[in-house]
């Protein structure tokens, strides 16, 4: 894992969180959920690989 994944999920963060606001405030409720559950799904999708490897790595160690 390295710097450039926390960089990407602070700008989608940060993304989403501008998007959000704008959308709430025009009366789009509805969209600005959608776009914040879009932007979580995306970020689980970058870290799904990462607890997979983790949860394989305790498997290993507890397998001795």
């Amino acid at each position: 894992m390295g710097i450039s994944l926390i960089f990407r999920i602070s700008a989608v963060g940060i993304l989403v969180t501008i998007l959000c606001q704008v959308l709430k405030h025009s009366g789009r409720d509805e969209q600005a959920f959608l776009v914040s559950l879009a932007g979580l799904i995306l970020v689980l999708t970058w870290l799904v690989p990462y607890i997979y490897d983790l949860f394989t790595m305790i498997q290993d160690l507890f397998s001795i």
